[in-house]
């Protein structure tokens, strides 16, 4: 490690410098969903927009991952952009082995079959286009078909290791 007065003391890249810069970084949480043999979703803070023309998106997913099996299949995603009153279904689908689509969850089957979740501030129905492997992830790039931005609500965010909301 270095000392330097203007930027303080650096660290040499590792896991754990990343996790440490992007704990400071407060994102908007999603949850993704796709259909398979059962339902599959997991929230994720790495959605983007990518493109306006054609309407693309991309997000992150673990290798590893109970969901990527059905993902790497899945013609079809759902996109969901959670509010400041859905931490507990954020912190559902961040559980590792759980029943994310049992109750209290709600939800639907929406177009192109994907699962849809209730109550979301707005959601995407997108076809995948590509899956792009990057260490131990891949980076899915989805163009959207459908969606509804009409949810009420202020959004959700993560910051610190912790969900947020915005302060008034």
């Amino acid at each position: 490690m270095t000392a330097s007065p203007d930027l303080g003391t650096t660290q040499s890249a590792s896991p754990d410098l990343l996790r440490s810069v992007f704990r400071q970084h407060a994102a908007g949480v999603a949850v993704i969903t796709a259909q398979g043999e059962n339902p599959v979703g997991f929230t994720a803070t790495s959605l983007n927009s990518v493109a306006a023309e054609p309407p693309l998106i991309s997000f992150g997913v673990g290798a590893s991952s109970s969901s990527w099996p059905v993902i790497a299949r899945a013609g079809h995603i759902g996109v969901h952009i959670l509010g400041e009153h859905q931490q507990e279904l954020a912190a559902t689908f961040a559980r590792s082995g759980a029943d994310r689509f049992a109750p209290p969850t709600a939800w639907r089957t929406g177009p192109e079959g994907v699962p849809l979740l209730d109550g979301v501030l707005a959601w995407l129905v997108c076809r995948i286009i590509d899956r792009v492997p990057a260490g131990d992830h891949r980076i899915v790039i989805a163009e959207a078909v459908v969606g509804d931005p009409a949810g009420a609500g202020r959004p959700l965010l993560y910051h610190q290791g912790r969900f947020n909301t915005l302060r008034h």
